[in-house]
């Protein structure tokens, strides 16, 4: 049984209202349990705290969702909150990766089972592929469908060119990771992801990462962590090892291409008379963004001469015109 100080702490905790103290302390009180051989008692007694933990952080069915939209002192220069109604049947995916977020999701939602049973869910995402296909998008599908916030890092409040002070900031996020549950997203990972020993990094961006690995070794709470970047390939590979699962998200095949180009045309305020084939032909290799961009392009040219059909050479001018705009941008 739990000792005198160990009650102590438990009581104390609670009083004070630190969960995470009261958590830790009772996590001690099931590993010692678990020592003395009594292992039915110590798993039950993590399912509950782990029960506790989700009951928590976890939305009330029915009750009105709070908002943590506006975080605090120096987390408010830090993360940006926001709470998407994006679902994951809003994007153009692949296959074989949607069956693997709906899995994430699975898991996610069935945590307390799994923690039960030793086993712990996918929590740390690398998110990788070229620009526009997705990947912001799908840290807001994840977040909508575990009705939790989404939380954007804040790179340029985070990264500071004071020694130590950028480890010091990611040590906040962490302790918010740790203490609130919701879907962190470091977005444009490579820029503190960078190899180490690389000819563009600096001392204190080597810190910096250093002290990220260590935070997401250390990371156990119930919050799902996320970075996302265009440059996987310059990434330490030591970063690797530390996620739990990494999601490639690829430039559209013509298959794709044509799903993105129906979906957004059937918001069209008008008939549509379009070939898909030839349009997703004119559009290969273009993001989804830059494709639904096309497609807004061809929608406002059609109210705007007050047509009331939208024709193949209409979306065909808009895909050039988008092309020729990418290619001045290089």
């Amino acid at each position: 049984m739990a000792t005198a100080q160990q009650i102590k702490a438990l009581v104390k905790s609670y009083c004070e209202s630190d969960d995470a103290r009261f958590y830790s302390v009772a996590m001690q009180v099931a590993a010692n349990e678990a020592k003395k051989g009594h292992l039915d008692f110590a798993r039950e007694l993590r399912a509950l705290i782990e029960t506790a933990k989700e009951r928590r952080s976890l939305p009330v069915q029915g009750a009105p969702i709070i908002s943590i939209a506006a975080p605090r002192g120096e987390l408010a220069e830090l993360l940006a909150a926001y709470r998407p109604d994006t679902r994951l049947s809003d994007m153009v995916l692949m296959p074989e990766l949607e069956a693997r977020l709906r899995r994430i999701l699975e898991e996610q939602r069935q945590m307390a089972k799994l923690k039960a049973n030793a086993l712990n869910p996918r929590q740390r995402l690398l998110l990788t592929g070229p620009p526009g296909c997705g990947k912001t998008m799908c840290a807001s599908a994840l977040a909508g469908e575990l009705g939790l916030t989404l939380l954007v890092v804040r790179l340029d409040g985070l990264i500071t060119k004071y020694m130590g002070e950028t480890t010091a900031k990611l040590r906040l996020i962490f302790d918010a990771v740790e203490r609130t549950r919701a879907v962190y997203l470091f977005d444009e990972f490579d820029s503190i992801g960078m190899a180490r020993g690389s000819g563009h990094d600096v001392g204190e961006i080597r810190r910096v990462l250093n002290s990220f690995l260590a935070f997401m070794e250390r990371h156990t709470g119930t919050s799902l962590l996320i970075a996302a970047t265009n440059h996987p390939h310059g990434l330490d590979t030591a970063l690797f090892r530390r996620f739990d699962d990494l999601l490639e998200f690829p430039l559209p095949g013509p298959s794709l291409t044509e799903k993105a180009i129906r979906r957004r045309l059937a918001s069209a305020p008008g008939r549509t008379r379009v070939d898909l084939g030839k349009s997703a032909a004119e559009a290969d290799g273009m993001s989804f963004a830059e494709i639904v961009k096309a497609c807004d392009e061809a929608m406002k040219e059609m109210l705007l001469q007050e047509r009331d059909e939208l024709r193949t050479a209409d979306l065909l001018t808009a895909i050039r015109e988008r092309r020729a705009f990418l290619k001045r941008g290089k």
